[in-house]
């Protein structure tokens, strides 16, 4: 691998709690969830009736109107971001750079809205009226192609589906990218509007999200000894990667910078992970060794922790393998939910806003901590916590044993 250093100049946002990092940001702080009652179907059939919708979202602001009837809702959410974080990069894609403008964008699922909606007019109105745009608007990489159809980037372009670390192996990917040299700037991040009938029903038949129907704001309970699963979330968080002379060189404000990528498997099972944490530690260990870090180095760690009962306590034995000393960890899934494929790159802005703050969010609903996490685990729970945050890590899992963490630095 070359010395190529990889930088964020640019963060855009669609999330539950809004569309700016500075909105997002306010909410954390808060503990403020944008978790809340499912609107966007009914269901009163439901045994699960809650999920982390994007509210404020507007596709006409971003997207012109005939295509967005060719969009499914995580490709708007997508090209809403990606024009976001081009704006906050105060990047502009010309004949120029765009061959070496590269695009990878993660999701977990894809256009299942899409699907849903096509095969009921199969089922109703016979084949022939199925919508042409019924394949391209639901796969996973129209995500990566209509962001580079819009801004016109050459690069290199790809996607990644691997669950809920889908956004976590796009950004690393995409910095491998960089590293050799295949491409000066690459968009990257994840995009997911999975809040549908199916798979709700899907989710909740297989017991992994929560049910406290009655009590949204407090349904997801990472390292809560009274947690009952996770939320479902939908939005986009895209970030702008940049190899450091480039930034440099154009006089981009630079976010951070991106050292360290770990990706690994369970090896183990098709949703459970494996509980002694196995694949979730080298995925640690091997973004420690390619920031060239010890344990100790790390300052804060968002934790994936969704709030599942099995999946928080095999990334507790995780944690506590790895850092044998002290170290800040907290969820933000209360605040966001679990935006499957894109919340990697959410949880990453996180981390960057938290070390340009100096304040560590906290784990909201952690109320009681479950009994078995290890006691050296320095849990953040109450209230954010001021402190120095130079280097961060995030932790991504997904179904399948697809692992992917991530670091960053402040720069300088």
């Amino acid at each position: 691998m070359s010395d190529r250093r990889v930088v964020i100049t640019g963060v855009g946002m669609i999330s539950p709690v809004g569309n700016s990092p500075d909105e997002f940001w306010q909410a954390v702080c808060e503990g403020r969830s944008g978790i809340g009652p499912i609107t966007q179907f009914d269901v009163s059939q439901y045994e699960v009736r809650i999920a982390g919708e994007v509210s404020d979202f507007d596709p006409t602001d971003w997207i012109d109107r005939k295509l967005i009837k060719r969009c499914d809702r995580f490709v708007q959410f997508a090209l809403a971001a990606t024009n976001l974080a081009l704006t906050d990069a105060q990047l502009e894609i010309t004949e120029e750079n765009r061959n070496r403008v590269g695009v990878l964008i993660g999701s977990g699922i894809g256009g299942l809205r899409t699907w849903e909606e096509q095969y009921e007019i199969l089922l109703s109105r016979g084949p022939s009226r199925v919508s042409p745009f019924l394949v391209p608007k639901m796969i996973v990489d129209m995500a990566s192609g209509m962001v580079s159809i819009q801004t016109g980037a050459r690069g290199p372009n790809t996607a990644i589906a691997t669950a809920c670390a889908s956004a976590g192996h796009a950004i690393g990917e995409a910095a491998v990218t960089i590293r050799r040299g295949a491409a000066e700037i690459m968009i990257t991040g994840g995009a997911e509007a999975t809040i549908s009938p199916t798979a709700i029903a899907g989710f909740a038949s297989a017991k992994a999200v929560s049910t406290r129907n009655d009590d949204p704001q407090r349904s997801c309970r990472p390292f809560d000894r009274d947690r009952d699963g996770f939320v479902v979330g939908e939005g986009s968080t895209i970030l702008i990667l940049e190899e450091l002379e480039h930034a440099q060189n154009r006089g981009a404000t630079i976010w951070s910078e991106l050292i360290g990528y770990g990706a690994s498997a369970d090896a183990w099972h098709i949703t459970a992970p494996d509980p002694e944490g196995v694949g979730a530690r080298l995925a640690m260990e091997a973004a420690l060794d390619d920031a060239g870090l010890q344990p100790a180095d790390i300052d804060y760690v968002n934790a994936h922790a969704p709030g599942t009962p099995n999946g928080d306590a095999m990334e507790a034995k995780a944690l506590a393998a790895t850092f044998t000393d002290s170290v800040p960890i907290s969820s933000t899934k209360p605040i966001h939910a679990h935006q499957l494929g894109a919340t990697s790159a959410t949880e990453l802005v996180a981390c960057m806003l938290a070390m340009r703050h100096g304040l560590i969010p906290y784990t909201v609903n952690c109320d009681n901590l479950d009994e078995s996490i290890p006691q050296h685990l320095d849990i953040v729970r109450g209230e954010p916590r001021m402190a120095n945050v130079d280097v961060a890590m995030s932790n991504s899992f997904g179904f399948g044993g697809h692992n992917a963490v991530l670091i960053v630095s402040r720069f300088v």
